[in-house]
């Protein structure tokens, strides 16, 4: 007789449960990094945009081709494939207003800026006004997606995990805007910008997301907050027992 999968009776259960689920594990976070390694690596070998591109699509292709016979989720491929379509049309931008090979190169990194700009100033208002994103997260699985801020324990953690989440994006811009902006002007030698951008982006992406995630895995193991309170919200307050009327 099989058992029944175990339940998600915590708050802490559940944010674990999402951000693995988000994250896409070793595998996910692997296949979002090696596309952006074969491209810097090909730019730099044969300074060619074109084939730098081929390179990092055709690997792309080939983890989603892998995951398609196993069968498993493609989501972490489709969202590299993507992110690398997306560079590519900030690439041709870059190319249609006359810019050159590292012009190009460079323009195909503007987007993982831009990304990691607006996802940081998304996140952190949200935790500003006190409606943090990754509380949303407990609301679909307790199927109420707002009860959960009835709760200021709740309200509180879903807080410092939501600047957690913060951190790395605030950390890449501050790194890979300067070089960026640098090479642009050509203060920096382009191809060394382009060669900085991709060892930062590296050195940056899933290395920092672990470390944000070791974190997070630290702040949930403090507390155990059940999942009812956050449905319940507040218990509402007792009322007094009402006295009969006296009988004339």
């Amino acid at each position: 007789m099989s058992q029944a999968p175990p339940s998600l009776d915590t708050v802490e259960a559940v944010v674990r449960k999402q951000l693995s689920t988000a994250l896409g594990g070793r595998r996910g976070m692997l296949e979002a990094a090696i596309p952006t390694i074969m491209f810097t690596v090909a730019f730099l070998t044969t300074k060619d945009l074109r084939t730098a591109l081929g390179v990092s699509v055709t690997v792309a292709v080939i983890a989603l081709l892998v995951r398609i016979v196993q069968r498993s989720t493609v989501q972490f491929v489709v969202n590299a494939l993507i992110g690398i379509g997306i560079g590519a049309l900030f690439a041709l931008r870059a190319a249609r207003a006359g810019g050159d090979a590292n012009d190009q190169a460079l323009a195909y990194f503007l987007p993982g800026l831009l990304y990691n700009a607006g996802y940081a100033v998304v996140l952190g208002l949200s935790a500003v006004v006190r409606w943090p994103l990754v509380g949303f997260m407990v609301g679909s699985v307790t199927g109420d997606p707002t009860a959960w801020h009835k709760d200021k324990q709740v309200v509180r953690l879903c807080s410092q995990l939501t600047w957690v989440l913060v951190a790395p994006c605030i950390l890449r811009v501050m790194v890979q805007a300067p070089i960026y902006i640098a090479g642009k002007q050509e203060a920096m030698r382009p191809e060394t910008a382009v060669a900085a951008l991709g060892i930062t982006k590296l050195a940056m992406g899933w290395p920092l997301q672990l470390a944000s995630l070791a974190l997070m895995v630290w702040l949930l193991a403090r507390n155990a907050t059940p999942i009812g309170e956050t449905v319940e919200g507040e218990a509402e307050p007792q009322r007094e027992p009402q006295s009969e009327p006296e009988s004339a």
